[in-house]
């Protein structure tokens, strides 16, 4: 090789995002080998006993699971897209804590208020990235537009979705973005 080519590499850039996204990739091939069993047992939230050691491992565990292809690729093409900005902008350390932390809000609201259906995906967490990315650039005493434009269309599609009969989880997504913005504005730099 001349020493004028540089010689091209594949990074690990977000490993927090691509290991969420590994993971949740597994869940759903484990969840087909299985006939669905550990989807049920391990990634979906529901309401259970709370004497049941799987019930705290499907409070986190249900934003990995997915129902099938099309729903992980709908979620990890949001995540993929914006996990990467989200985590070299807050750290890998932040990225974590807004992923359980989605999860935890996520699966207990809906563990205590839906209790006749399962969730499962990562919807929330794709929605918390959103409002997050938004507000990458909030400074003090500003409020980007881009993020008035955003919490504007993406508010307004959940609310409408509220009113009608699918199997999407509107509250999931609301609840998400309330994360992503709560830490997007407790993050924000001072300047």
């Amino acid at each position: 090789m001349s020493e004028g080519k540089k010689k091209w590499t594949v990074s690990f850039n977000a490993p927090v995002v691509l290991i969420f996204s590994l993971i949740a990739l597994a869940a759903l091939i484990l969840g087909y080998c299985t006939g669905g069993l550990t989807t049920g047992l391990l990634f979906s939230v529901y309401r259970s006993s709370l004497l049941d050691p799987l019930t705290y491992v499907r409070m986190i565990g249900h934003v990995f699971g997915h129902a099938n292809v099309g729903h992980l690729v709908g979620n990890l093409m949001i995540i993929l897209l914006l996990g990467p900005f989200v985590e070299k902008r807050y750290g890998s350390g932040r990225t974590v804590i807004v992923i359980l932390v989605t999860a935890i809000v996520t699966g207990l609201v809906h563990f205590i208020f839906v209790p006749n259906t399962a969730l499962l995906g990562a919807s929330g967490v794709a929605f918390a990235f959103i409002i997050l990315s938004s507000l990458a650039e909030f400074k003090r005493h500003e409020i980007p537009v881009t993020f008035l434009l955003v919490a504007a269309l993406y508010l307004g599609q959940q609310i409408v979705g509220l009113f009608q009969q699918d199997s999407v989880s509107q509250l999931t997504h609301i609840l998400g973005g309330v994360v992503g913005g709560f830490f997007g504005f407790i993050w924000k730099e001072k300047k």
